[in-house]
């Protein structure tokens, strides 16, 4: 089993680069099938998930536009207010959405995202996650359509997600055992 250290803690690999090679290609092939006929536009969560969404493109056979969000959340308030720090400047009226995310845990986040969304028109918006941790959801309609593999509460690093902006560029997904 690989290990890897950050801020001297010890995380185990948890998800190998071949099962993630597996995962993208099964979640590829859902939106393939799901959008087949359609030109969905895919919108990318920075930063956290730019790794699984250029894997996940590569693999979209249909016509399909991509662009980029960051989203930043202002705590202090109920669940903090979300605000896009690097907004959408594409025309999403009437386009078939699709939000690809990191990681979700309560889904504050995209709770408030695709409330924005809807509010901008858009025909149809689903989130793809690679990641999905179901006991920690608290806002339902945060659900992710298409996700790659659910896991438990535990902290997690590589793959584009980090800690304190180290280990992004990790070709594997590690844990901080218990």
């Amino acid at each position: 089993m690989r290990e890897v250290q950050f801020q001297g803690m010890t995380f185990e690999e948890m998800i190998t680069p071949s099962q993630i090679s597996e995962i993208v290609s099964r979640v590829a092939e859902q939106i393939n099938n799901d959008y087949a006929g359609r030109q969905p536009l895919f919108i990318c969560v920075l930063n956290g998930a730019f790794v699984f969404a250029a894997d996940l493109y590569r693999k979209i056979t249909l016509p399909a536009d991509i662009t980029f969000v960051r989203l930043k959340s202002y705590t202090g308030m109920s669940h903090g207010e979300i605000r896009q720090v690097l907004p959408i400047y594409e025309d999403i009226r009437d386009r078939d959405v699709i939000v690809i995310e990191d990681i979700v845990d309560t889904g504050h986040s995209m709770h408030h995202f695709m409330k924005m969304l809807r509010e901008q028109g858009v025909r149809s918006a689903e989130i793809c996650s690679f990641l999905f941790k179901p006991e920690a959801l608290e806002e339902e309609d945060a659900r992710p359509k298409y996700v790659g593999k659910e896991i438990p509460k535990r902290f997690i690093v590589g793959y584009g997600l980090d800690l304190d902006e180290q280990g992004r560029n990790l070709d594997a997904v590690y844990v901080l055992p218990n």
